[in-house]
């Protein structure tokens, strides 16, 4: 298991394999009437979409703190298992890290209710429609999907506040 998190953390096609079968998976149980070639078109464009971003972001973010994907990945589990580099120039590449997540999720967080509330509104909205149909199953099983995604962001998003938080002190105090 330990491998397997550790491939998915540092290559990109491990994670577009990952997603691209997630995908169809979904396509599969959502649109059972199509052709399965629909499914794998779908499931590929999606893929290609995501992954596109996330070499974007990583690339910029690898830029920013003047390492390559790999190191950025390093950095990012020690971040995660509190473990302050000894090395002056990783400390600095990891101090470079941590103020430009902080300074994202700061600025994602001006956002984030905005956004919670849409999700609320989609939820309640869906769960009226449903209502009004007279079908209940799927709304309540959307609404509460729906809540339940709201709070893991919240959380993981308290997590990874602390988490950088944690380090940015620990760096100062070396």
């Amino acid at each position: 298991m330990l491998s397997l998190k550790r491939l998915l953390d540092r290559s990109l096609t491990a994670q577009a394999t990952l997603v691209f079968l997630l995908g169809l998976g979904v396509m599969a149980l959502t649109r059972r009437d199509e052709h399965p070639a629909v499914w794998v078109f779908q499931s590929a464009l999606y893929t290609g979409v995501a992954i596109a971003i996330l070499a974007v972001q990583r690339r910029r973010a690898a830029r920013a703190v003047g390492t390559d994907a790999g190191g950025l990945a390093d950095l990012n589990r020690k971040i995660r298992h509190h473990e302050v580099p000894q090395d002056p120039e990783e400390q600095a590449a990891m101090r470079r890290l941590v103020a430009e997540q902080l300074g994202q999720m700061e600025r994602a967080g001006k956002w984030l209710p905005y956004w919670l509330g849409a999700m609320g509104l989609v939820a309640v909205g869906m769960f009226a429609l449903g209502a009004v149909s007279g079908s209940l199953v799927f709304p309540l099983l959307f609404a509460v999907g729906m809540v339940a995604l709201c709070f893991w962001v919240l959380w993981v998003r308290r997590r990874s506040l602390d988490r950088l938080r944690w380090m940015r002190q620990a760096l100062r105090q070396e």
